[in-house]
């Protein structure tokens, strides 16, 4: 592979990290949190944000919704004559039934079937248009780019005598460890490139060329850096994002910013401290420090880290350190807008305060990969290999009245494969972001001294308890 093959794969996995953490996973979250407050305080919430239409186009649409309901009948009165036909053919003869005239009441059913609902969806929305009175909102997801937009074009405010340069970095630093802490993470095996329409051996650690040439086929991992220091370099990069929280209380010249920061700072610190600890028993089980080698040991062996118990206390013990770690609720002390005003963030507006908040909620999605990484078997699916789906036992199933036989072995190309492992991937980590927003919604916001506690006499003497234990297994195993 050339040098400008490598540069523009580079560029995609760069953009795929960034769209999915920032453009993704980022506004989702803040849409969940908006949503979830507004409820919980019965307020309007995120369906404020919404795209206003002219007073034309909303009578139009008016005057079409009879002929569209009209549509949806008619388009579900079909399917149903459709359904009737495939139920006299199912009770034909069977080679009717898998006869070539069949293959046209096969496809009406799915077309029309298709029709109907594209007609009721474009209803919905239609409806929804007209009783607004124009307003197209979208399920409040346009609030996330509403803010977006504000941010952007909002006023720039630097307190007089702040000092500039440090007040402008602070978030940069925020938000770019974060998108840079993703460079490690891997999101689905490695790519064969001359072989993603054929079916891969399954356990086969070098595949060969599909294209008949003899030679070995690319191998693309899929992250962006494969580093013999995974673990650590996340732990190095995420930890700078104390600098920037620090810098950004420090440099803005108020008392209540300060605070914030000095909180930041002493409370980020000592949590990284516990969160280090929580995973070195995955050091000691997985025997790397590498995180594909992490998935790939979950992997062969069949079995996620969650359900190896010095592992399953390790999980718990993360997650508590990784929402204080992310300074959410209950853990919120250096933004505590009860007491400090906005902490840190008091002086900021515009992109700036916007940097900040993205990098917050960016940190989330990262330590919920790293947990998805370390013990949810990161992009592993049961069953699910190279060659495709490999069910337990040996096995056939033939459905009565058909030639269909299903097997206890499905084969996939191996697009396929690296398609269902990244969607796998992904979703972990949207229920682990999930978890985290329950969490906010549940408890409530602790005192400083006893953040502290939970630190130093709950998390630091637990985690160093797994460790003993850890070895303690590790060496009656082995």
């Amino acid at each position: 592979m050339d040098l400008f093959t490598q540069i523009l794969l580079a560029i995609a996995k760069i953009l795929f990290v960034v769209i999915v953490a920032v453009g993704a996973f980022a506004p989702v979250l803040l849409w969940a949190e908006r949503r979830q407050s507004a409820m919980m305080q019965d307020r309007v919430g995120p369906h404020r944000a919404h795209i206003p239409l002219p007073r034309s186009v909303v009578e139009g649409l008016r005057l079409t919704l009879k002929p569209l309901e009209a549509g949806i009948f008619g388009s579900f009165f079909a399917a149903g004559l459709a359904i009737v036909a495939l139920v006299i053919l199912l009770l034909s003869s069977r080679e009717t039934l898998f006869g070539q005239e069949a293959k046209t009441y096969y496809l009406a059913v799915v077309g029309f079937g298709i029709l109907g609902v594209l007609a009721r969806v474009g209803h919905k929305v239609h409806g929804g248009i007209v009783e607004s009175g124009g307003k197209i909102a979208l399920l409040g997801l346009l609030h996330p780019l509403a803010d977006a937009i504000k941010m952007i074009f909002k006023e720039d405010f630097v307190p007089p005598k702040a000092d500039k340069l440090l007040f402008s970095i602070a978030p940069i630093l925020t938000m770019v460890t974060a998108i840079a802490a993703f460079a490690v993470v891997p999101f689905a095996d490695t790519l064969f490139l001359e072989c993603a329409t054929d079916v891969v051996p399954r356990d086969v650690a070098t595949v060969m060329a599909c294209d008949g040439s003899g030679g070995v086929a690319t191998a693309i991992p899929m992250q962006i850096a494969s580093l013999d220091i995974g673990i650590l370099f996340i732990f190095a990069i995420a930890g700078t994002g104390v600098v920037g929280a620090a810098i950004g209380g420090y440099s803005s010249d108020n008392k209540y910013s300060l605070m914030g920061g000095l909180r930041a700072a002493s409370q980020m610190v000592s949590y990284e401290v516990a969160l280090g600890l929580t995973i070195v028993p995955c050091f000691m089980i997985y025997d790397s420090l590498r995180l594909e080698e992490i998935v790939m040991w979950q992997h062969e062996a069949g079995i996620w880290g969650i359900f190896i118990p010095p592992l399953t206390i390790a999980c718990v013990l993360y997650l508590f350190a990784a929402i204080a770690e992310t300074k959410r609720v209950p853990f919120d002390l250096p933004e505590g807008e009860s007491e400090l005003v906005g902490g840190y963030l008091t002086e900021y507006s515009g992109m700036k305060f916007g940097m900040f908040f993205a990098g917050e909620f960016v940190e989330v999605v990262v330590l919920g990969a790293l947990a998805t990484v370390l013990f949810f078997g990161g992009w592993d699916v049961p069953f699910l290999y190279r060659s495709g789906f490999d069910l337990p036992g040996t096995w056939e199933l033939v459905i009565p009245m058909t030639d269909w036989v299903i097997q206890d072995t499905i084969a996939l190309q191996h697009w396929a494969v690296i398609v269902i492992q990244v969607i796998a991937f992904l979703l972990k980590i949207a229920i682990l972001m999930w978890l985290q927003l329950m969490i906010r919604w549940t408890l409530p916001r602790f005192r400083y001294d006893q953040i502290m506690k939970v630190c130093w006499k709950g998390l630091l003497p637990l985690s160093i308890a797994n460790i003993l234990l850890t070895g303690i297994i590790v060496l009656l195993w082995t």
